[in-house]
C-alpha cells in the first residue's frame, strides 16, 4: 500500500469483456458467462477466475478505439475466440481503489461470443476456461474460495447479471445503460480491511 503522504498510483487503462454464450439451439439454456483461470504462478492475481481481459498497449491506439482494440485482442490471447469490436457493448467502467498499488481504469463491455467456439485458455496466462451461469460461479466461490477464487470486481458483475435470463435481454439493457466511473473504496484496518462500493460506505 502506498505510504502516507505519497500520491496514488495513475490509474492504467484497461479492457475486460464478459463474454455471453449464444442461445442457438439451446433456447432454454440460462445466461453464461465465460471466465478463465489466470495461472497460479503469475505475479498478479494468481490462480483467480476473471473475465477475459488486461491493460491497454500502446498498438491499440488512444481513447474508445484504443479500449476495443485491447478488448478483442485480450479475448483472442486469453479464450482463443474472435470477437469484431463492433460487436461491443459497453457494461460499467470500474477505477482501482486509490490505495491499491497496481491501478487499472478498466472498460466492461458485453458481447457475444462466436457460435460453437469453446473457450479455449492459451496454457501460459490462461491455464483453464469455462461456461458458467453467474449464479453457479457465485455459489461456488462461495463455498471454496481457494478452489474457485474471485475478486470484488468479477463478484460484482456476476451479481449483477444473475438477473437476466438470457443473453439477449443482458445485452438490451447493457444497451440502455449509462454507464459512469465506479471507483471501489478500501475501508478498515488490518484483518477488517475490505472494499467497497461509494453507496456502500456509511
Amino acid at each position: 500500500m502506498p505510504q502516507s503522504g505519497d500520491q496514488p498510483a495513475i490509474p492504467r487503462p484497461a479492457a475486460t469483456v464478459i463474454l455471453l454464450r449464444r442461445g442457438g439451439k439451446h433456447a432454454d439454456r440460462a445466461l453464461e458467462v465465460c471466465l478463465a483461470q489466470r495461472n497460479p504462478g503469475a505475479k498478479f492475481m494468481p490462480g483467480v477466475w476473471v473475465f477475459p481481459g488486461g491493460a491497454v498497449d500502446p498498438d491499440d491506439g488512444e481513447g474508445d478505439a484504443g479500449y476495443a482494440a485491447c478488448a478483442v485482442r485480450e479475448v483472442q490471447e486469453e479464450v482463443g475466440m474472435e470477437i469484431d469490436a463492433a460487436d461491443l457493448v459497453p457494461y460499467s467502467r470500474w477505477i482501482t481503489p486509490k490505495l491499491v498499488p497496481i491501478r487499472f481504469d478498466t472498460r466492461f463491455y458485453l458481447a457475444l461470443a462466436p457460435p460453437h467456439s469453446p473457450p479455449e485458455p492459451d496454457g501460459s496466462e490462461t491455464v483453464d476456461a469455462g461456461w458458467f451461469e453467474p449464479q453457479v460461479a457465485l455459489d461456488r466461490h462461495h463455498a471454496d474460495r481457494e478452489e474457485f477464487k474471485l475478486v470484488f470486481p468479477t463478484i460484482k458483475h456476476l451479481e449483477s447479471l444473475v438477473p437476466f435470463a438470457s443473453a439477449a435481454e443482458a445485452l438490451e439493457a447493457a444497451r440502455r445503460r449509462e454507464v459512469r466511473a465506479v471507483e471501489p473504496e478500501v475501508v478498515g484496518e488490518g484483518d477488517d480491511r475490505r472494499i467497497v462500493l461509494p453507496d456502500d460506505l456509511p
